[in-house]
């Protein structure tokens, strides 16, 4: 289905895995490698679909591990080259991205999260070494299409991975989009890319994570390319993006990210209509997370609340960000359906804006829809050590 409105572009009805997969054809991804793994599934089989129509390449791979090992191979001839999964997935590739970030290798991985239990995994990471990756978590379809084209950018301008956060409602929810290809600016050819051209020069290169090179040729040496990797971590920390509202005159500050933070947002403006001095921050690169935005929020703020599906970790951040300056309570929580794949009952803006306005109030918050009985209860032992 498509619609055409007077003075824009054709625009075409479309599901997020799809629409995120053309924004990665328009910022030229030539090659994508994945296993199938719900909500992600949608995703590689759009890039199996559409990336060869492109002049690209896309494998079903036996498993995460060979999904990620095909991406590094394609990385290093210059091509760009992304792979995802969802989080259990991307637990068997942590190996891979710690190794493949200490190669510099600029991979762009999709996380299609089950709720936002992944937040750990996606900021801190499961490897080993000194890495990080940049995240960018979109709350929407239409701004999942415009970072993922960010991603390939950034992933090339630093030699480092980008990983996109999205989760099962941006990876279903359709939207009418034109996918139109972003400008950035111009960036240096990869001159140290493995494609062939200096065979037999003398002067053919590795891509490698261990600091060596050709023999004759300069060499970092082991720890000369840890301490380079750690030089151009705080580079990178520069690449921080944040989105806030209602912060002048806020008393409560609501922390939130991905697509939550869209139902947080309007929750947020109908308690601002009903007089409630309430705003919020969504930082929209996890990591770099927006420590200072938060910490300049918090400074006028009596409390602050962090909201996301899952049991609790962004709220970390929060707390590092706030200081001390004002008290950090946790106000979201599990919930997921019944598969444990999609959304629960909690992302409904009834219950969210409940829980914001028993913040701000200081009251206790409401029990968390699916928590009045619990399916599981503490064993005995554990029962006595909690009295």
């Amino acid at each position: 289905m498509t619609a055409t409105l007077p003075g824009r572009a054709e625009r075409t009805l479309m599901e997020g895995s799809e629409a995120l997969v053309r924004a990665s054809i328009a910022a030229g991804c030539k090659f994508f490698a994945g296993y199938p793994m719900t909500p992600f599934t949608e995703v590689l089989e759009h890039f199996a679909r559409l990336l060869p129509e492109a002049g690209g390449t896309c494998i079903n791979a036996e498993s995460e591990l060979e999904a990620v090992g095909m991406a590094w191979g394609a990385l290093a001839t210059g091509e760009r080259a992304a792979t995802g999964s969802t989080g259990q997935g991307l637990s068997l590739m942590q190996e891979s991205f710690s190794e493949l970030t200490l190669a510099e290798l600029p991979m762009v991985v999709f996380n299609m999260a089950r709720g936002q239990q992944d937040y750990f995994q996606a900021t801190r990471g499961g490897g080993h070494g000194d890495y990080r990756h940049i995240v960018l978590a979109p709350q929407d379809v239409r701004e999942g299409v415009e970072l993922v084209q960010l991603a390939f950018f950034l992933a090339d301008k630093w030699r480092n991975p980008v990983l996109v956060y999205g989760d099962y409602l941006l990876a279903h929810t359709q939207e009418a989009l034109t996918i139109e290809t972003l400008q950035f600016p111009e960036l240096p050819p990869k001159s140290w890319a493995v494609d062939g051209t200096k065979s037999g020069s003398g002067l053919s290169g590795s891509v490698t994570p261990l600091g060596v090179s050709k023999h004759g040729q300069p060499s970092f040496g082991q720890e000369g390319k840890a301490q380079y990797i750690a030089t151009k971590t705080p580079l990178m920390e520069r690449e921080v993006r944040v989105e806030t509202g209602f912060l002048d005159d806020a008393e409560t500050v609501i922390v939130t990210f991905g697509s939550p933070a869209k139902f947080v947002k309007y929750a947020i403006k109908q308690l601002r209509a009903d007089g409630h001095r309430i705003g919020y921050v969504r930082p929209i690169t996890l990591w770099p997370f927006p420590y200072d935005t938060v910490r300049d929020a918090a400074a006028g703020a009596r409390r602050v609340g962090s909201f996301e599906l899952s049991a609790g970790q962004m709220v970390d951040d929060v707390r590092i960000g706030v200081s001390g300056q004002a008290p950090v309570t946790f106000i979201g929580g599990v919930s997921t359906d019944h598969s444990g794949f999609g959304m629960g009952r909690m992302l409904d803006v009834d219950v969210i804006r409940d829980r914001i306005l028993a913040l701000h109030t200081d009251r206790e918050l409401p029990v968390i829809p699916g928590y009045e009985e619990f399916t599981y209860a503490l064993a005995p032992h554990q029962q006595e050590a909690a009295r």
